[in-house]
């Protein structure tokens, strides 16, 4: 069976992105690929986790993980928070 990890949105930055309390240290053992699947406020989902240097297209749900940063729900070019409706303390699952 895959690894869950699960956690919760904490905040939300002033673009609109979901900031978990997921570090890189909580998800070790969790790959990174495109099978990597990522649901937000038991809804909304996506699959891999990317850098900030991703190549996505306009309007698609993200997960970003930067150095030394938790996990953060993007949506390109808008704002994840008021375009989905997800505020702090909605759940987060990784797996």
């Amino acid at each position: 069976m895959a690894a869950k990890i699960t956690g919760s949105v904490v905040d939300i930055s002033p673009s609109g992105d979901l900031i978990t309390d997921l570090t890189a240290e909580r998800l070790v053992g969790i790959g990174h690929s495109e099978e990597t699947k990522i649901v937000v406020d038991d809804e909304f989902e996506t699959f891999g986790i990317y850098g900030p240097e991703h190549q996505q297209p306009e309007m698609t749900l993200i997960a970003i993980l930067e150095d030394g940063q938790p996990l953060r729900l993007h949506l390109v070019s808008d704002s994840a928070s008021m375009m989905l409706g997800v505020k702090k303390g909605a759940p987060v699952q990784v797996h």
